[in-house]
Parts: structure tokens; C-alpha cells; sequence
């Protein structure tokens, strides 16, 4: 009987990096690497070179001067007095705060009319299908610009509600709608109100633990459980409970019209709502399509097998096809988040100030550190895309289709 064995191992020699296909493609990428590696260090060379024969260098320095402009919006402490740096942390803050709203209104308004596209309803789905093909065939920017000038034009001056236009009265005596932008009550923290805050975001969590819990249960023991008033009711009665109890630490400053303008309350600036419904509805028509095709994906046998043991259509939506749809839908969307964030540096159409606006616009012009804050902006753009596309492929991997 013969036996037999492995060839012995071959030592390594620098010929296997050529002539052995185990090595070959790692070689060939080896030097591609170092080919772009090379010519970047070549431009950077050759930038600074230049700039050094301009008498120039690159510098951050500016960024702790004084800016000596303001901004019509701040999330934080900021004055005309504040560095560049300070201008630069309160555009980037406004880019996030339009960025986040227009993504979570898009999903929403996609999410209705991807299925409504495929609504048995024949008004519903031409509809549809007319905001489909309107919204995503326009160019973002004249949608922003569409909607800036209708708020600006039909809605009535903070000076009408004074008395002088009978149209022009504040909803519920709290809330005004202005060309100039939308009033509304501003919170005042007392004491104990972060524990009313605490409680609050709890109450969210308890809300997805117990949908997470109940869908678990159905999956594995057939067992219905309510979804729609016990998640209302974790979402709001903790919070009520806890704000009586510790009495009402968190009140309301009411909007009041002292000369030509409201005092008090908080404002939401007319360009930043027209940017941010530009941007939602504009995307919203893409999600739209994403989810139809989406929906499409799954099998007609999948919905057939659901209705014949009894479910009702929208427990079907919810139970079987959306979730087998989401495997679909949601690689699209990372690309439709990265298109929000990176369209908000429209915003400047408007007057809105976000990071394109200060850093890109006003810092730019007044220091002519142009190389330096095109710099800032591109790294913080690659930052936030890649941070969206992170956090997405990691809810992309919990969809994901789990094998045995």
C-alpha cells in the first residue's frame, strides 16, 4: 500500500512575486499603491513649492482671529466678536441640524409614497407617481428656491399680526407663521427638568424594546401582542408622570410681538425650512422609487402565503414584505443620506449659513485662505459621508438576510 504525503514546502524567493500567481496580483497592487502614493506627494511637493515662490504658506493660524461677521442661526453661544474657528463649529452645527431633519422627513414622505405608488387605488398611485416624476426630474436648487420665494411671498410680515391684517393671527395664540420664519414657544429649563428629559429618552428606548419584544414573540411563538397603544402609552405616560410630580419643572416662553418683531420663543428661519423641505422632498421621490423596487423584490407568493393564513394588508406590509424589502431599500439609501447632507451646501441660495457659508464663503474671503478652508471642507464632508455610510451598513448587516 502507498502512502502518501504532502511535497515539502518551497522556500520564498523574490521571483514567486512575479511568477507565482499566489503573489502576483498582491504585487501589481503593491505598486499601484505606490504609483498614486507618488504622484500625490508630487502635487503636494509642487503646491508648496509654488506657494513658497508666492510668498505664501499654509497656515491655520486664521482660524483664531476674530470673524467679525455674524450668522442669522446658532445652535450655540456665538457673537461677530467669535473666532473663525467658533463661525466655522456653528456652520458646521447648522449643516448637521438641516442634514438630520431632511433625512428623517425624506424617509417619511418616501417611504408613504413608495407605497402608495403601488396602492389598487388608481387616483392614489398616479398621484404618486406625478410627485415622483415632478420632484426628481427638477434640479434640487429650484425647489429651494421655489419654496423660499412662496414662503417669503404669501405669508404675512411679523408686523401684520399686530392687527392690521385680519389673516394674520398666531395659531393656538403660540405658533406664527412669517415670511420671516416660524415662532414658536421656547422650553424653560427648571429645576428637575433633566429628569423629565432622562425619562423621556427612556420612555423612547422602552418604546423600540418593546416593538423588538413583540415582534420576537410573534416570530417565535405565533402570539399577537397590541403594537399601537402600549408603545403610546410608554412613550407618553412616564414623562407626564414624572413632569406632575416634579412640579411642571419645564415651561413655555410664548412668542410676543414687541416692535416689528417677535420677542421671546424660538424662530425657525424661513430659509432653513424651505432648505430643509427642498431637500426632503427632493430625495423624498427617490426613497420613493427605492422602496417601490424594493417592495417589487419579494415574491408575490410571499404576500398570497400571509393573506391566506389570515393577516390583514397592512399587517402584511409591516410583517412580511417590509422587512425582506428592507434588504433592498436600504443600500440605495446610504447613497440618498450622502446626497442630502452634500446638496445642503445649497444653502447659501437662501442666506442660510451653513459650513459652505461661513468656513467656504465669508472666512474664505475675508482671510484668502482659500486652499486651507477648501481643505477643511473636504475633510469634513468625507468625515460625515463616511461616518452616514458606517452607521447605515451596520443596520444594513443587522437586515441582513441571516444563513445557517
Amino acid at each position: 500500500m502507498t502512502t502518501l504525503s504532502d511535497p515539502p514546502r518551497e522556500s520564498f524567493r523574490l521571483s514567486m512575486l512575479i511568477n507565482d500567481t499566489r503573489y502576483r496580483a498582491y504585487t501589481f497592487q503593491f505598486i499601484a499603491l505606490m504609483l498614486v502614493l507618488a504622484l500625490f506627494a508630487y502635487l503636494g511637493s509642487n503646491l508648496v513649492a509654488n506657494l513658497r515662490a508666492a510668498g505664501l504658506n499654509i497656515s491655520y493660524e486664521f482660524l483664531g482671529e476674530s470673524s467679525n461677521y455674524d450668522i442669522n442661526q446658532t445652535l450655540i453661544d456665538y457673537t461677530s466678536q467669535s473666532s473663525h474657528l467658533r463661525a466655522s463649529i456653528v456652520g458646521v452645527l447648522n449643516t448637521l441640524l438641516v442634514a438630520f431633519l431632511a433625512c428623517v422627513t425624506a424617509t417619511i414622505i418616501g417611504v408613504i409614497a413608495g407605497v402608495a405608488r403601488l396602492s389598487p387605488n388608481w387616483l392614489v398611485r398616479k398621484l404618486m407617481a406625478g410627485y415622483v416624476e415632478a420632484f426628481r426630474n427638477v434640479p434640487v436648487l429650484i425647489w429651494i428656491i421655489i419654496i423660499f420665494t412662496i414662503m417669503t411671498a404669501v405669508l404675512p410680515a411679523p408686523s401684520a399680526f399686530r392687527g392690521e391684517d385680519p389673516d394674520a393671527s398666531m395659531l393656538f395664540g403660540a405658533v406664527a407663521f412669517t415670511n420671516r420664519g416660524l415662532y414658536l414657544p421656547a422650553p424653560i429649563w427648571g429645576p428637575g427638568s433633566l429628569v423629565v428629559v432622562l425619562v423621556f429618552i427612556a420612555s423612547i428606548v422602552g418604546v423600540f424594546a418593546y416593538r423588538r419584544y413583540a415582534t420576537k414573540l410573534l416570530y417565535d411563538t405565533g402570539k399577537l401582542l397590541p403594537m399601537g397603544w402600549p408603545s403610546l402609552a410608554i412613550f407618553i405616560l412616564p414623562t407626564l408622570l414624572v413632569y406632575f410630580l416634579l412640579g411642571r419643572p419645564i415651561t413655555l416662553e410664548y412668542p410676543e410681538l414687541a416692535g416689528f418683531n417677535f420677542q421671546g420663543g424660538t424662530q425657525i428661519l424661513g430659509s432653513l425650512i424651505a432648505l430643509w423641505w427642498a431637500l426632503a422632498i427632493y430625495t423624498g421621490a427617490f426613497i420613493a422609487e427605492n422602496v417601490r423596487a424594493g417592495i417589487q423584490a419579494v415574491s408575490k407568493g410571499q404576500t398570497e402565503a400571509a393573506a391566506s393564513l389570515g393577516l390583514r394588508p397592512k399587517r402584511i406590509m409591516n410583517l412580511v414584505v417590509l422587512p425582506q424589502a428592507l434588504r433592498v431599500i436600504i443600500p440605495p439609501l446610504i447613497s440618498n443620506y450622502l446626497n442630502i447632507t452634500k446638496n445642503s451646501s445649497l444653502a447659501i441660495a437662501v442666506g442660510y449659513m451653513d459650513v459652505t457659508g461661513t468656513l467656504g464663503g465669508i472666512t474664505l474671503n475675508q482671510t484668502g485662505r482659500a486652499i486651507e478652508a477648501i481643505l477643511l471642507l473636504m475633510l469634513f464632508y468625507l468625515l460625515i459621508s463616511l461616518a452616514i455610510s458606517a452607521l447605515m451598513n451596520v443596520y444594513n448587516n443587522a437586515m441582513r438576510l441571516k444563513e445557517r
